[in-house]
């Protein structure tokens, strides 16, 4: 991991996978630190990863990707080129363009992220929502869905977003095996867990601060989840579509009544 202070209080971080070639990572930080020398709110934390697919013959084998927190706001960007340094290229151009739309001010319904109301700790904690209401179990119903296009991210990147938007979760779709998947904060242990739809070994290595999920992510349908829900009282149920095999969340809102997150494709 390379390391360069774009200020003093932050760090723009860059990782590498696959055989990154040699000065790829400091073209990085120099290219993703003239995308944010303009931005004329707090930038919190920086964070870019570079990945280079090992079989050069490979579409476009070079992705780059950055993550900025403005304020509290991810913006991302991710791109992917036939060489690195051309992604880094792309990357500055796409991140420029992102951090140039973002307005001061950003409402929950219009931060683009797959999480929803109902599901943030922050607010919670400085009483922006009233108590959740608790109508009869069997008048609770789904009033609100939501489609979201999923980013392909690191479990390490959905984190730095879960956090900044102090979401209870976040769902995504893994860059590196292209399941839908989504971290969470477990509640026992307040360490941070990644679970991801499919059978067979899991899509993630364990971490020191990132927990694979051993439970297998159930399949069944929109009604089958909610009977889960009903049954295990938990916030929320990331689920396998019997249907499509997509990845979806069923989460409890403050209305007592229940929301929908899907992937829009």
């Amino acid at each position: 991991m390379n390391r360069l202070k774009s200020s003093p209080i932050v760090d723009v971080l860059v990782n590498s996978r696959g055989p990154v070639p040699e000065g790829a990572s400091e073209y990085a930080q120099e290219k993703v630190l003239a995308a944010i020398a303009h931005v004329s709110s707090p930038v919190l934390a920086v964070r870019a990863q570079l990945t280079q697919a090992a079989n050069p013959s490979a579409s476009r084998p070079a992705t780059a990707q950055a993550v900025v927190d403005v304020n509290g706001h991810p913006v991302r960007a991710h791109v992917a080129a036939d060489t690195m340094f051309e992604a880094v290229d792309l990357l500055q151009d796409r991140l420029t363009a992102r951090l140039a739309r973002t307005r001061r001010h950003i409402g929950p319904e219009h931060r683009g992220g797959p999480a929803a109301e109902g599901t943030s700790r922050e607010s919670r904690r400085h009483g922006h929502y009233p108590d959740r209401q608790q109508p009869p179990t069997e008048e609770r119903r789904i009033v609100r869905h939501k489609s979201f296009s999923l980013g392909w991210q690191t479990p390490e990147d959905a984190v730095i977003d879960l956090e900044s938007m102090s979401y209870d979760f976040w769902l995504f779709t893994d860059m590196t095996s292209g399941r839908d998947s989504v971290v969470y904060r477990d509640g026992r242990t307040g360490r941070h867990r990644v679970a991801s739809v499919g059978a067979g070994s899991p899509a993630h290595e364990a971490g020191p601060l990132l927990s694979v999920s051993s439970a297998p992510v159930p399949e069944c349908s929109v009604d089958e989840a909610v009977q889960r829900m009903r049954l295990t009282g938990l916030p929320f149920v990331f689920f396998s579509d019997s249907a499509t095999g997509r990845g979806r969340v069923l989460y409890h809102r403050y209305d007592g009544h229940y929301g929908l997150i899907t992937p829009a494709r």
